[in-house]
């Protein structure tokens, strides 16, 4: 049976996959559930605190500090969810972190954490902005590549981040993660068209979404690639300087380009979707139905009580 595509409702409510679960965030209140090892689905809510500040809702500003907030939200749900998962009790800790426990004691949690992030965000750096710069400097060493070297950056960028998800989607872990991630999508696309939400009903519906974070970081690295061509060459350090200065101005632009595609559907956005929704078949997988009973448990909270207050 074909997939069902979402109509009707353009939700703002959006979600990420964590670990043997799903958190969703509405306009008002956020959830995430998760699976439990005993088989049993804990479901957690929150007010979102400070969600209608004018900085989140001013066009430009909000891409940059909605980004952050997700970012920071997103990353302390995946943790708390492996913590309630049981993942950190699949396998004897090894003496690094019988030390870290014996050390740090009921913050280790929050030790390995804040080491992951920071070598995470160095990761990224290194990889999306440091490596891309440098390839292009020394390759233009030998081949003068005059007003392309930007071009070639920003497909060097891409390249590795086609690569990297390719890489990790093989990861019997991550796959499951990604099951959850097309398990979210679903469920959206099934709230979007009105449907009621149950297990049967969602998993007729597409796992590929617009608004999806994938096709949001591919749209930055696409908007970099106009930005940085005014940034000189001159210097690799420099420029790698100020590109990190120009950042917020790319994730602003291209916050409101995906606005735009997840608000409206025509020509226009759909050719802005497509290269992103053809990268979620890398990003996300057909969920089984206990991971979209999940993603439902984690959605029904987060639905306003005033119809259309969610509105996109």
């Amino acid at each position: 049976m074909s997939e069902k595509k979402a109509c009707c409702h353009k939700t703002s409510i959006g979600g990420q996959a964590l670990i043997e679960g799903v958190m969703m965030r509405g306009p008002a209140i956020s959830a995430m559930a998760t699976r439990m090892p005993d088989g049993s689905i804990d479901t957690e809510t929150w007010e979102n605190k400070g969600a209608k500040a004018w900085y989140k809702k001013a066009p430009f500003l909000r891409g940059v500090f909605n980004l952050i907030d997700s970012l920071a939200l997103g990353y302390k749900c995946l943790m708390k969810s492996a913590e309630k998962s049981g993942m950190d009790l699949e396998e004897e800790p090894t003496k690094f972190e019988k030390w870290l426990i014996a050390k740090f004691g009921d913050g280790m949690m929050k030790v390995i954490s804040g080491f992951a992030l920071v070598m995470g965000a160095a990761l990224a750096m290194l990889l999306f902005v440091v490596l891309p710069t440098y390839s292009i400097k020394f390759l233009d060493m030998f081949i003068p590549l005059g007003g392309l070297k930007t071009l070639l950056e920003g497909l060097i960028k891409i390249i590795i981040f086609v690569a990297y998800l390719a890489l990790v989607a093989k990861m019997p872990d991550i796959r499951r993660v990604f099951e959850y991630h097309g398990a979210e999508h679903k469920t959206i696309a099934c709230y979007e068209a009105g449907k009621e939400l149950t297990v049967e009903n969602v998993r007729e519906y597409t796992r590929f979404h617009p608004r999806c974070g994938t096709s949001f970081i591919l749209i930055v690295l696409v908007i970099s690639i106009i930005v940085f061509s005014a940034v000189p060459w001159y210097s690799g350090w420099m420029r790698i300087i100020i590109k990190l200065l120009l950042l917020p101005v790319v994730v602003g632009i291209a916050y409101e380009i995906i606005k735009l595609a997840g608000r409206y559907d025509n020509v226009i956005t759909r050719f802005i979707s497509a290269p992103g929704l053809w990268l979620q078949r890398l990003t996300t997988n057909e969920p089984h139905d206990d991971q979209i009973e999940v993603a439902i448990e984690s959605m029904k909270p987060v639905i306003p009580e005033t119809q259309g207050e969610d509105k996109w």
